[in-house]
């Protein structure tokens, strides 16, 4: 029979006998057991060694009972680096070492216009192989100062570097690699340049493999036969013709960092075709010397004796003869900028392209040039007409679609991309956007008031910029003086002095930033905040200025640019980059600057633009010592900006363009904005004119306040007010001076006479001051008696101020003929 009583320390219980309520921990501590000790819930009859009963666990309260206990992290952690290992070994069990990849024979790229139909197809894969023992050592080890400085000692894969560069890529320090040499060539040999995880796993396994099977010089020499250098050209020996017209064996130490420096971006850093990029590639090129100094693979003496070597000239493919390839390489440039694919990925080839450009714009842009400027060069009988470059890019404002460019004469003869380049100013085409700004900004003048295009400014030449810390006094085109003008006027004149004052009320940074918001890249040379930007010094190309009237076009509705339409490979399609719209400037103040410009193409400097036969607005330019001249004009919708530029063919050294084409001087309202007019007009030929549709700024349609000097209207001849009417255009007095008084006639005749019997026919006479002068603009240029009787009938300019391009404005002339009246200068004067 089981004994029944409770055991040792256990309390009885009668189950007739209610439960006592608990007392308390207190009150627990207190009470004795049946053996006499103090009863301690749940430890009742145990003690430890010191004979009292342990404590009792505190459970968690707050934040704690979130945070796991460390037994739990070291459990986990230990179950990670299990799991961790097995991984590791299960890939490299897994993964074996594949054969050659694609990319060891390359496919071509097939380019489309936007109907689908074949532009080029960017040509074979050049490559040689060449065994490790042709590549000079100090070549090998230029290779290795700028990819993998510890390649001999280190393993196949580098860790810490992957982590570093993952961290500094998450920091916004740029996409970096972390990958040693052994593993870029798996990348180029075996796998592929496609950034996903399953590649880049694959990659780390094979390397580790590689590394293990393989010597150091074979992964050397494998890495240096599949490198892409650009030009086409995998491999170090092909690179080396390409860059130099040698082997790779007769390399010099200069020449192969500079192929090694292409392996960081082939195309960025070919300083032939880009060279706005060369700053970029010789920092590279002095980074790829430091690094063999600082392992003792050259020495200082040696190093400080090192040029740059100048690498060689392209020669482009004869499919790519042409317009095309500049269009494959507008492309390319695109894809690779941002960054929607690399490199090396690219010339993988395979991808077809359907891009934006419209297969008959493009042609008629290519014979606009060609009838209008090309067919009349005489490069065997005027030397200047051999420094004759052009440029050109027309866009769609609503979408920002380039349909057309022009590069140059032919990318097999002129490689250099005319409409891409950024090495020529853009002259006065930069002055509307100063306007654009003063609207945005509601910016005033020195003494307060509103900038308008009816506000009046000095147009002096040489007149000192007024609340400037940095003295300027600009000097205008031909050295004219204007005296008190409209901004309207100086825009349609391009009066340096105006603009220069302008850009300073305004605030150089804020004219800066509009600029940047209509689509002018940051990284733009010479953009720098001043009062000489207003004259257009910064280095934009002709696309990025196209990029910027596109915006000005919209109604300040910035759009980026695109050059592709679709890319696909194998039936995938490529991500592009989301082209949402933006409003950047308001649309008043985009708006009344086109008003100013449709001014400047029915009354300044544009009027060769009114061939098109459509509603235009437009700017000319003319860069200092007239390197470039420049047109940028659109429609409401169609945007083209045309660019002739100077360069010697044989130094590639900037050169004026003066006495070409068997012109004194090359403005941008001459053979730019005549072929502007051409390619217009067949661009829309089948489309009807379109208006303007144009918001303006308060204030911008009424006509200017009268001169100082105008005598007031009595109140006799007082009318009711009109509508507001724009300010009368500055056609020297034709219109307000009278053809009688100072205009074509009496301008004609007594200049021709005066001028012919006092200054001599040719000089102040029937040329510049009679019939062609007095017809133009309502100007004489004699002697000083022609001055004399002029000053008393008309604006006159003397045989001196002819001389000086200055202007003196006869009293009747201005009172007559109103603020602009007499002071049209001389075509040869003006942009």
């Amino acid at each position: 029979m089981s004994d029944q009583s409770p055991p040792p320390g256990w309390t009885p219980r009668d189950p007739d006998t209610p439960e006592e309520p608990d007392p308390g921990p207190e009150h627990r501590q207190q009470q004795p057991d049946q053996n006499g000790h103090n009863g301690h819930s749940g430890h009742s009859g145990h003690t430890g060694k010191s004979g009292k009963p342990p404590k009792a666990r505190r459970p968690r309260t707050g934040w704690r009972r979130f945070v796991p206990g460390w037994r739990l992290v070291l459990g986990c952690l230990l179950l990670f680096a299990l799991l961790l290992g097995g991984a590791l070994v299960a890939g490299y069990l897994l993964v074996d070492i594949p054969p050659a990849n694609s990319a060891a024979t390359a496919q071509s790229n097939v380019y489309l216009y936007s109907d689908g139909s074949p532009l080029a197809r960017d040509g074979e894969v050049n490559r040689v192989n060449v065994p490790l023992s042709q590549v000079p050592r100090t070549v090998q080890e230029t290779v290795l100062a700028a990819e993998d400085r510890d390649f001999h000692s280190e393993r196949a894969v580098d860790p810490k570097a992957m982590l570093r560069a993952a961290w500094n890529t998450l920091m916004g320090k740029g996409k970096q690699s972390g990958s040693t040499i052994t593993q870029q060539y798996v990348k180029n040999y075996y796998l592929g340049q496609e950034q996903t995880v399953s590649r880049k796993v694959k990659e780390f396994f094979i390397a580790i493999k590689l590394g293990r099977e393989e010597s150091k010089n074979n992964i050397l020499e494998g890495y240096l036969n599949t490198s892409y250098f650009g030009r086409n050209a995998y491999g170090i020996q092909a690179a080396a013709q390409a860059y130099y017209g040698k082997d790779v064996g007769r390399l010099t130490t200069a020449e192969g960092a500079y192929l090694a420096t292409l392996l960081n971006s082939p195309s960025a850093f070919d300083v032939v075709a880009h060279p706005q990029s060369r700053a970029r590639a010789v920092a590279r090129w002095n980074y790829v010397l430091d690094g063999m100094v600082k392992k003792g693979w050259m020495s200082q003496a040696e190093r400080a004796a090192t040029r740059f070597p100048e690498p060689g000239k392209i020669r482009p493919a004869a499919g790519l003869s042409g317009q095309r390839g500049y269009l494959v390489e507008a492309v390319k440039d695109y894809v690779l900028d941002r960054k929607i694919l690399d490199d090396t990925t690219l010339a993988e080839g395979g991808y077809r392209i359907t891009t934006t450009i419209d297969k008959r714009r493009q042609n008629a842009l290519v014979d606009a040039v060609d009838e209008e400027m090309v067919s009349k060069l005489e490069p065997e009988t005027r030397k200047a007409d051999r420094l004759v470059r052009a440029g050109g890019v027309s866009i769609e404002p609503a979408t920002g679609k380039v349909v057309a460019m022009y590069g140059g004469i032919d990318y097999t003869k002129q490689y250099v991309n005319n409409a891409t380049r950024h090495d020529y100013q853009v002259a006065s085409t930069f002055k509307p956007f100063v306007f654009t700004s003063a609207v945005e900004n509601d910016s005033r003048t020195q003494d307060g008031r509103r900038i308008t295009p009816n506000t009046i400014y000095n147009g002096d030449n040489k007149r000192p910029v007024e609340g400037s810390s940095v003295p300027f006094a600009p000097e205008n085109e031909g050295r004219l003086s204007y005296g008190d003008i409209t901004v309207n006027t100086a825009t349609d004149l391009s009066v340096n002095a105006v603009y220069a004052q302008m850009v300073v009320d305004v605030g150089t940074g804020k004219v800066k930033k509009t600029a940047l918001s209509l689509g002018i890249p940051e990284n733009t040379p010479n953009l720098v905040s001043g009062p000489a930007m207003a004259l257009g010094t910064m280095q934009a190309s002709v696309l990025d200025m196209a990029q910027a009237y596109a915006t000005l076009a919209d109604h300040g509705r910035y759009t980026p640019y695109t050059l592709v339409e679709k890319i696909t490979k194998e039936g995938d399609t490529v991500t592009l980059p989301d082209r949402t719209p933006l409003q950047v400037v308001s649309r008043e103040a985009a708006d009344t600057t086109t008003s100013m410009l449709v001014s400047v193409v029915d009354n300044g400097t544009g009027t060769a633009a009114l061939a098109a036969g459509h509603p235009a607005a437009g700017k000319t330019g003319t860069a200092e010592q007239d390197r470039s001249a420049w047109f940028a004009g659109y429609t409401p919708d169609l945007v083209t900006v045309v660019s002739m530029m100077g360069q010697d063919p044989d130094t590639g050294t900037l050169q004026p363009l003066y006495g070409a084409l068997g012109e004194t001087r090359i403005g941008g309202g001459g053979y730019p904005a005549r072929i502007w007019a051409a390619y217009t007009k067949s661009a829309l030929e089948a489309s009807d004119p379109l208006d303007f549709d144009l918001e303006l700024q308060p204030g911008a349609a009424q006509s200017p306040p009268p001169p100082p000097d105008t005598p007031e209207e009595s109140p006799d001849d007082e009318q009711s007010p009109g509508p507001p009417v724009r300010p009368s255009p500055p056609t020297g007095g034709q219109n307000n001076g009278g053809q009688s008084q100072g205009g074509r006639n009496q301008g004609q005749s007594q200049g021709q006479s005066q001028g012919q019997n006092n200054g001599g026919q040719n000089q102040g006479g029937q040329n510049n001051g009679g019939a062609t002068q007095g017809n133009d603009a309502g100007t004489s240029q004699g002697a000083d008696q022609g001055s004399a009787q002029g000053a008393a009938q008309g604006t006159t300019q003397g045989a001196d101020a002819g001389a000086d391009a200055g202007t003196t404005a006869g009293p009747q002339g201005l009172t007559q003929g109103g603020t602009t009246a007499g002071r049209r200068p001389l075509p040869e004067f003006v942009e």
